[in-house]
């Protein structure tokens, strides 16, 4: 036990001076200005709070250990405190299920107010969790860049018609809160199951359990903690690097962490820092992105993460010199419709490991179906050179297209402007034709048509009367 107690007191030694060095680092990449972290303590007042926890009675151990608390957040920058309670105004009787007050609102250097107030307290009433949860959402002021932690103390379920667990999803879901800590005092066993799916609950069933679990809470709302991400190679290594990864609350969807994945000089991912009050949602920003949800990271324990992210490169090669002006191509996982990426040609693009469809936008398109794209290799399209096509229209103008033929079926290639008289086109060697007919023309009958062949590297002149 005491060995126990030696180690968590270093690890929560070292989870607050990660904070002191770097806590607000990674949050500061996506907020403009340092983040506020502003706890609500919600105490329960409820009559049977005069039960026994150990030799005093359970409200006046919250009492002492809850001062205690306050006067250690006092010192802290950009930590705000407030006091919410209920059960504490009506008498037994009264079963008043409306029965909440936040005693001291967030203001700076409140600290004493508070410690005076919870000295002040008397508890009578009954438990009214769902509702006071639900007023909590308004104590906290408006403030994007603000971190909004509940802490309650209860020694009593729900007594009241409410529901804890979907008011606290509702808050959560919003980005009104965090999630809550709830520390249960003399708790049953049956008070982890009615409080898990509104927060972190910890049993407090001794005055120096107590004592232990606020500060594992405090250290929670305060401290970030370790972690790296693995992003794992087709044989299952972490050698995959250089690529964003976004993290996000999985209840309010808010953006929280942009980390650039870095293998640090030992060969290892490099060490990031993560809150651990959230449950999280990671978007690698490969092509396609990888996604990994419901993430926890465990306070004071360097956390791994891992995930497959196995990844080949692929480009497209013109043969010999052409006249392409910034050559494109599009890319679509294979058989699925939806544009991962417009990459240009030449240039080399990590993919995931897998088969996807390629259209080049050269003249005519060229489609290639389920090209393979492998771990730590270039995928290569090859076109031939292209040849050049010069059109242009001697007297009049002209309504003309340009078709391919391939297997004596016409496939078209584009629409000549009528608003010009001479067109270039850098185009695929091929079969061509081209059908036309003067604007002046009454008649369909004036439809003309003229085949021509394209030769890579060489020129072809047509010109239309």
């Amino acid at each position: 036990m005491q060995k126990f107690k030696i180690l968590f007191k270093t690890l929560l030694g070292f989870a607050f001076f990660l904070y002191l060095i770097g806590g607000g680092f990674a949050q500061a990449q996506t907020q403009k200005k340092p983040t506020v972290t502003r706890i609500l303590f919600l105490l329960d007042a409820s009559g049977s709070m005069y039960a026994k926890l150990d030799n005093d009675t359970r409200i006046n151990v919250a009492k002492r250990l809850l001062s205690k608390t306050i006067d250690s957040l006092a010192p802290l920058k950009n930590v705000e405190v407030a006091l919410r309670v209920y059960g504490h105004t009506s008498p037994p009787g009264a079963r008043n299920c409306k029965d909440t007050r936040l005693e001291v609102p967030f203001r700076p250097k409140n600290h004493t107010e508070i410690k005076n107030r919870i000295q002040a307290i008397n508890p009578k009433g009954t438990t009214l969790i769902a509702h006071s949860l639900l007023m909590s959402a308004s104590d906290f002021p408006t403030d994007p860049y603000s971190r909004n932690v509940i802490i309650l103390i209860t020694d009593g379920i729900e007594e009241c018609s409410g529901d804890p667990c979907a008011v606290s999803e509702a808050l959560q879901s919003k980005g009104i809160i965090l999630k809550p800590f709830i520390i249960g005092i003399g708790s049953t066993p049956d008070f982890k199951k009615a409080f898990d799916c509104v927060g972190k609950y910890y049993d407090a069933n001794t005055e120096e359990g107590f004592n232990t679990v606020l500060n594992v809470v405090i250290s929670q709302a305060l401290n970030n903690t370790t972690a790296q991400v693995n992003l794992l190679d087709i044989n299952g290594k972490p050698t995959e690097t250089n690529v964003n990864m976004s993290f996000y609350d999985m209840k309010s969807n808010q953006l929280l962490y942009n980390y650039m994945h870095t293998i640090n000089e030992r060969g290892n991912p490099d060490t990031i820092l993560l809150d651990p009050v959230y449950k999280y949602r990671m978007v690698v920003h490969t092509i396609p992105p990888v996604t990994k949800e419901n993430i926890e990271v465990t306070p004071g324990k360097h956390t791994i993460i891992g995930v497959d992210a196995p990844q080949g490169q692929l480009t497209v090669r013109v043969d010999g010199l052409t006249n392409y002006n910034n050559l494109q191509f599009i890319t679509r996982k294979a058989k699925d419709y939806k544009t991962l990426h417009v990459q240009d040609a030449i240039a080399k693009e990590k993919y995931i490991v897998g088969k996807y469809d390629v259209e080049v936008l050269c003249l005519p398109r060229m489609i290639f179906k389920e090209v393979s794209v492998d771990q730590s290799t270039t995928t290569t399209i090859q076109l031939p050179q292209p040849g050049k096509l010069i059109v242009s229209f001697q007297v009049q103008d002209f309504y003309a297209d340009i078709y391919q033929m391939i297997r004596n079926e016409l496939v078209w290639v584009c629409k000549l402007s009528t608003d010009k008289r001479m067109h270039q086109y850098v185009i695929q060697p091929g079969d061509y034709k081209i059908i036309y007919r003067a604007k002046g023309a009454s008649r369909s009958s004036n439809t003309f048509e003229r085949g021509f062949k394209i030769t890579s590297g060489q020129a072809t002149n047509i010109t239309l009367n």
